[in-house]
């Protein structure tokens, strides 16, 4: 197996429209491991885009309990278990998303009992087991060692990743306001992957949204980062490479590859991505 990150879905917030991308997720493939970081609306349709088979879906990591990184989670593991899945899947996410699970199972309780009982399949809440992450305890995934970090996303907590494996590293960001000490946490990194918004464009997106407030844009400019401060992180941590992923916003014609990197140019030179559904970094 290479190894490289595929990124899903790339737009930051919950909503689809006309012609925008798909919210947050993830593949990292690396050391012979299958990892699904955050499970944004796509992701089922995304990973199989990307040639793998559902049944063999074994761990997937979540961020936080913000809709745009986990409301298709049920729906992912639901998909692979009708697509052949018998064998154990681990989610490892926030405290609270045993809760999400549990409901998501009542849900659709008649479906899955019918299932069992008429197609003969394995019990599904018998293969996911749901891992909370301590900040204060690296854990492993096979071959893979796996840093998390609490980020500032007011009001709700959140993680970022370390992987670490076959002498690679890739840093997910989550979502988080500017925080030097993301310099430290990514130092060295071989691909830096940070979620970015541009501050001209979140006037228009506010207005076309329409049904929030000064609240969603306080929000934003107190719970993520600038795209010229994602470009001082990167620097800082002498990452190879960068790429801008959860782009906020990322469906506006009026602000393309130009803009975003002309916002990262005063303090990024390296290796650069702008995040797109279905873009594949190899590592």
């Amino acid at each position: 197996m290479e190894n490289y990150v595929a990124l899903l879905g790339t737009k930051g917030g919950p909503a689809i429209r006309t012609g925008s991308t798909n919210p947050t997720s993830s593949l990292l493939c690396l050391a012979g491991q299958r990892v699904v970081v955050d499970c944004g609306l796509g992701v089922t349709r995304g990973l199989v885009d990307q040639g793998m088979a559902l049944k063999d879906l074994d761990q997937i990591v979540i961020s936080h309990l913000h809709s745009d990184h986990y409301i298709e989670l049920g729906p992912l593991l639901h998909t692979a278990w009708v697509a052949g899945l018998r064998t154990p899947v681990v989610v490892h996410g926030p405290e609270g998303l045993s809760d999400y699970w549990k409901h998501f199972l009542a849900s659709m309780q008649y479906d899955i009992a019918i299932r069992v009982e008429d197609e003969g399949r394995p019990d599904l809440a018998s293969l996911v087991r749901i891992e909370t992450v301590d900040p204060a305890q690296s854990f492993a995934i096979g071959p893979l060692t796996v840093h998390s970090m609490l980020t500032e996303h007011p009001p709700v907590t959140c993680h970022a990743f370390r992987f670490e494996g076959a002498g690679k590293a890739v840093v997910f960001s989550g979502d988080t306001a500017y925080m030097p000490q993301m310099a430290d946490f990514a130092d060295g990194a071989d691909l830096l992957i940070h979620e970015a918004m541009l501050g001209e464009a979140l006037p228009a997106l506010l207005a076309r949204i329409g049904n929030g407030d000064g609240r969603l844009m306080h929000h934003w400019l107190r719970a993520h980062t600038l795209a010229a401060d994602v470009a001082k992180i990167a620097a800082k941590a002498r990452v190879k490479a960068l790429a801008l992923h959860h782009l906020i916003p990322s469906d506006d014609p009026a602000f393309g590859e130009k803009e975003w990197r002309d916002s990262v140019a005063a303090d990024w030179t390296g290796t650069f991505h702008l995040g797109h559904d279905g873009m594949r970094i190899d590592l």
